[in-house]
């Protein structure tokens, strides 16, 4: 089972619940931080690295005597990553996304594909947790190519959390595209509002059962809870403004062993996410940490 953690905007606390979430479930599961631009799970869970690869997307490199520049190749390309001019082939490696078709379509073969190294995928292990995350290179346009990589090393059959990007946009869609479930965490403001409706119908579409985690909630507000109650989703927990949980998360440190009470409202959480979920699933395989 793959549940993955989402928000519809940064800085509503999805690192929080997906770190202090993996903590709460027993046995083995696997943490998988998927937001590749800035990576920050380890700094909570702090792992031990035992495994390093770079990863890297194959882009266009044309041969020039070859080409009868047919114009083919650009055809094919959906994002202009090549264009065939006169007597000039130019290629543009940032919009590349490796997929290999100006190659296959080139009647000529005159375009061979060479290695562009886009970031590295890191692997180790905190505690009885599994630890993968994906790391993309300062400057590189496209993380999907990355997420996509970093999501081949997660074992099949091991319960597994995702921390996906924020937002609504293309790495969202890969980060939770093969999810089980999806965990939207959202803030009770006007801002948090407006992006969790735009996730809900990102989620939607992609028919992913999903439920809503506010984070720093408080009495007087009740935007998200009338949200939830007039779209028919379930609100699966609510986390408190609590100032004890920002000092917490400012010294890199888990709430759930830093606050009384707070292991339990993750356990609270996960246990809503069984309840949630398809039926079929044999919940009993996974345990709670007593």
């Amino acid at each position: 089972m793959i549940i993955a953690v989402a928000s519809g905007k940064g800085g509503t606390g999805k690192t929080t619940v997906s770190t202090n979430l993996t903590y709460v479930i027993d046995e083995d599961v696997c943490l998988v931080d998927l937001d590749v631009e800035e990576p920050n799970c380890h700094i909570f869970l702090k792992p031990e690295f035992e495994y390093s690869e770079n990863v890297g997307i194959p882009i266009p490199e044309v041969d020039i005597d070859a080409c009868d520049f047919c114009g083919e190749c650009g055809k094919f390309c959906e994002f202009s990553a090549i264009i065939s001019l006169k007597n000039k082939i130019l290629t543009f490696p940032d919009l590349c996304h490796g997929c290999g078709g100006c190659a296959l379509v080139c009647p000529k073969k005159a375009i061979i594909e060479v290695k562009k190294n886009i970031g590295t995928v890191e692997k180790g292990r905190s505690g009885n947790i599994d630890f993968i995350h994906g790391r993309l290179n300062i400057g590189e346009a496209m993380s999907p190519p990355m997420i996509r990589e970093t999501k081949k090393h997660i074992e099949t059959g091991q319960l597994t959390v995702i921390d996906a990007p924020p937002g609504t946009s293309c790495p969202v869609i890969e980060a939770v595209k093969g999810a089980d479930y999806i965990i939207l965490v959202t803030e009770p403001t006007p801002f948090g509002l407006n992006d969790l409706a735009l996730t809900v119908e990102m989620l939607q579409k992609l028919k992913k059962p999903f439920g809503i985690v506010v984070n720093r909630s408080t009495p007087d507000c009740r935007s998200v809870h009338d949200f939830c109650l007039d779209s028919g989703i379930r609100l699966l927990a609510e986390i408190t403004n609590d100032r004890k949980i920002a000092e917490v998360y400012s010294r890199g440190e888990l709430v759930v062993e830093q606050v009384p009470g707070y292991i339990e409202v993750f356990k609270r959480i996960y246990r809503e996410v069984l309840d949630d979920i398809d039926k079929k699933i044999d919940n009993n395989i996974f345990r709670i940490k007593e």
